[in-house]
């Protein structure tokens, strides 16, 4: 491991942070809750506001009236839409691949703390071929959703690191707090959900708007 690096684990978000999945989310919400509820009036704000919880979460968070089963359902209803049919595209930012490329390279440790379920992330993970990149990878379905700090906690303690050691990199307000409350470092991103002025509000490390700023970024600190 370098030890001239700022740190030694850089733990990134998935959707809006390496991949450009945001449409494809939100119509998948909006399929999943028309097909159980019969109408999502929900606007494409409100939907795009819930990327990074976890799902179940994201559901009760759009429709806090809906009964137990009618949230099982809409998780099921989703899953089926962004697993099989959605013709949504969602592919890797630009620069994403050959970004990470280069900090394995430099020594980074690399991983994935994400609002997906296990079942989606391996499918992504598979479909761009990035699995090998990541030493650990949470999901929220295999633990408690973000901005809970635990995803982050399991990490490290797998990892045998300590929360100086990492650096949580994220596009949602999620993110920064889950960071936030591991007492980790935390830098936002401001083109996928949510606005740098969001990000900014937890006092992050910086914020950048393209992928491909990162590793120059890392090299300043």
């Amino acid at each position: 491991m370098n030890t001239s690096l700022p740190y030694k684990l850089l733990i990134f978000d998935w959707d809006g942070t390496l991949m450009d999945s945001v449409a494809r989310i939100v119509d998948c919400l909006r399929k999943a809750s028309e097909q159980v509820l019969g109408e999502e009036n929900r606007t494409e704000h409100e939907l795009k506001d819930v990327i990074g919880l976890g799902l179940r979460e994201a559901l009760v968070q759009l429709h806090p009236q809906a009964s137990e089963e009618q949230v099982k359902a809409m998780s099921v209803a989703y899953r089926y839409q962004y697993m099989e049919v959605n013709p949504t595209s969602s592919v890797l930012f630009d620069g994403a691949e050959a970004t990470l490329a280069a900090l394995e390279e430099k020594g980074y440790w690399l991983a994935v703390a994400t609002g997906k379920g296990r079942q989606g992330l391996d499918q992504v993970l598979e479909l761009t071929g990035l699995g090998p990149r990541f030493h650990i990878t949470r999901c929220a379905s295999e633990t408690f959703s973000k901005p809970h700090p635990l995803m982050l906690e399991e990490i490290l303690e797998q990892l045998g690191l300590s929360a100086a050691d990492a650096l949580m990199i994220g596009d949602t307000e999620y993110d920064m707090e889950m960071a936030k409350n591991a007492s980790m470092d935390r830098l936002g991103v401001s083109y996928g959900v949510h606005p740098a002025e969001r990000l900014m509000k937890h006092k992050p490390v910086g914020c950048i708007n393209n992928i491909l700023h990162l590793s120059q970024f890392l090299q300043k600190l």
